[in-house]
């Protein structure tokens, strides 16, 4: 691939995961990952700060989480501006054509223990920036963080079934299942 060529940090992310399945993690440097992507390691490190970062978005996430909330209509109860977040996440980040790329990344994920740390802390995170989103929308905190932790819990459950190449279904509607699943279990007395 020639330098010139756009989107450097997607290029990294796919020549990370395709090293990573083919090597490791462990066995998989910096400059086999920017060689790999016709880049150079400083190119790399202008993106990602090491390699356990290439994996992991720059921000869009979250970014869609919390303008997701902002966005959704005001007489929206917390869960459901919560659904409406997850939604623009599905219409954009999770799209039928990263699917694919999702479902191999989660296997290098699966097959690494500090990858999953890292996955971890990225959930602690999101489901943070989801907290602070709903708060400012008037949301009392006790119920934003469950809100919140409910909406992550719906997400997992919802990126599980989206990354089944089986699986026809877009995320957003799984994950506004997956809601109404756990909204259903919370009102079982």
């Amino acid at each position: 691939m020639a330098r010139w060529q756009p989107d450097a940090p997607g290029r990294l992310a796919a020549a990370a995961l395709d090293l990573f399945e083919e090597r490791g993690y462990d066995s998989t440097t910096v400059i086999e990952i920017a060689e790999r992507a016709g880049l150079t390691k400083s190119t790399f490190f202008r993106y990602f700060p090491d390699k356990r970062e290439v994996l992991f978005d720059r921000g869009t996430v979250t970014d869609l989480l919390v303008e997701g909330i902002a966005s959704a209509p005001p007489a929206a109860d917390p869960l459901d501006a919560v659904a409406d977040a997850l939604d623009a996440l599905g219409r954009t980040f999770f799209a039928d054509d990263r699917r694919e790329f999702s479902g191999r990344r989660q296997a290098v994920l699966n097959a690494n223990t500090e990858l999953r740390e890292r996955e971890a802390l990225k959930r602690i995170d999101l489901a943070a920036s989801m907290i602070e989103a709903l708060t400012r929308r008037g949301v009392p905190s006790l119920t934003a963080r469950v809100a919140a932790k409910l909406g992550m819990l719906a997400w997992e459950i919802a990126f599980d079934q989206w990354i089944d190449i089986h699986n026809g279904e877009g995320f957003g509607p799984l994950a506004r299942q997956a809601l109404a699943d756990v909204r259903a279990a919370a009102a079982v007395h």
